[in-house]
């Protein structure tokens, strides 16, 4: 029975300290932050605000997937993103026919 050694892991080489893992969580409190003061310090059109907003929102869930998730990393990484592309396109599908089918709920039946 052999004992792993620190720069020989099964999750790859052992570094000192996460640095990775710090800059993925400073970016994201930063994101979250300007998020926060433009909502509330700025007076902006709503449009632009809401538009500024979904912005901050993709450059998070890009930080949530290239620093804590590891895409990207790893034996097949083109294995993940297309993973990550079909829940997307789940997510859309589902949104947009929940959308389209509370669009029409408020039409008379046909059923008498």
């Amino acid at each position: 029975m052999s004992i792993a050694s620190p720069t020989n892991t099964s999750h790859g080489s052992y570094e000192k300290f996460p640095w990775k893992h710090i800059l993925g969580f400073v970016l994201s409190l930063a994101l979250t932050f300007i998020a926060l003061w433009l909502v509330l310090s700025i007076h902006m059109p709503p449009r632009i605000l809401i538009t500024l907003l979904v912005f901050l929102a993709i450059l998070q869930v890009f930080v949530q997937f290239l620093f804590f998730m590891h895409i990207g990393e790893g034996y097949r990484p083109g294995y993940h993103i297309s993973m990550i592309l079909f829940a997307f396109f789940t997510v859309f599908v589902v949104v947009a026919a929940s959308i389209w089918i509370m669009s029409f709920a408020s039409m008379p039946s046909m059923v008498s």
